[in-house]
């Protein structure tokens, strides 16, 4: 009997021992999602010690998104299970964690009342992980900026919508010659300074794309065609201050049915008539070493 005591999960003692000695968060709340037992696991992935320490604290409080709570409980109540729900909670120290919700619903045959047995898996770390190889995918690994497949997933999901938008198309001005003169380091450089200064001249919630080895395009959500033009407008005023090179610049508004790439084409149009009608575009102070801009 001895023998086979840790080798049937029918030992009542091997399953104490599983419970406190498995590495994932084992746990038991009440319908209102008040911890009633939990293993070491659970404290330790919450960053407590004991029942106590989580007397103010029950799922509703932990979960970060009240919907996603309502959405589980919902599955549960119809399957009386859910398996791999992907959860964010934020510990009592503030620290967020996403995990994996593994859950059933037990009635007692006593009182009626419904408990819930759980197991959280840590994914946080993966999440952190798959977030920086998604930013890697969309992300011009020079500049910083946003690269053309970031700019394909956006015309996808806005141009199905009744969204309103605006375009900056920016190119910047001989900058092949420029690179042919003082080479590729410093052409380089110069491309990562134009990024600094385009990011700070819109909000952080509109994308600076770079569509080319010198153009770059700005994606004003919600943009009127007043508000496109003082951006437009603003950012030609800050460049003869702090623009690191000369360069050039459209902008078109979205029109009915139109989809973003189609908006972006005009505003490079656009571009394009100014060139012609000015025959050369505003012309700023040549780089130097010592540009504050750097």
């Amino acid at each position: 009997m001895t023998a086979q005591r840790y080798r049937s999960l029918q030992d009542a003692d091997l399953l104490r021992s599983l419970v406190a000695n498995l590495r994932e968060a084992i746990y038991i709340t009440d319908a209102r999602g008040n911890v009633l037992d939990a293993n070491p696991a659970f404290f330790a992935l919450l960053g407590v010690r004991s029942l106590d320490d989580l007397a103010n604290y029950g799922a509703n409080e932990l979960v970060v998104d009240p919907s996603r709570r309502l959405a589980e409980m919902d599955l549960i109540e119809r399957d009386g299970f859910v398996r791999d729900f992907e959860l964010q909670l934020v510990r009592p120290d503030g620290v967020l964690l996403t995990v994996l919700d593994t859950v059933y619903a037990v009635r007692e045959p006593e009182t009626g009342e419904c408990v819930y047995h759980g197991i959280l898996v840590d994914i946080t770390r993966r999440k952190q992980l798959e977030e920086e190889l998604r930013q890697r995918s969309v992300r011009d690994p020079l500049t910083g900026c946003y690269n053309r497949r970031h700019l394909s997933d956006l015309d996808e999901a806005l141009s199905a919508s009744d969204e309103i938008w605006g375009c900056l198309f920016i190119d910047i001005d001989h900058f092949k010659q420029y690179n042919d003169q003082h080479g590729h380091q410093m052409g380089d450089n110069t491309l990562i300074r134009m990024s600094r200064f385009l990011m700070r001249q819109v909000r952080a919630e509109e994308p600076v794309i770079r569509v080319g080895g010198d153009e770059f395009v700005i994606v004003l959500r919600g943009a009127s065609v007043t508000q496109a033009q003082m951006v437009a407008e603003r950012m030609r005023s800050s460049a003869l201050r702090t623009a690191p090179v000369p360069f050039s610049l459209g902008w078109a508004v979205r029109e009915p049915g139109e989809t973003l790439m189609s908006t972006m084409n005009r505003a490079d149009q656009n571009l394009l008539a100014v060139r012609v009608i000015e025959r050369t575009p505003t012309r700023l102070p040549a780089v130097k070493d010592d540009d504050p801009a750097m």
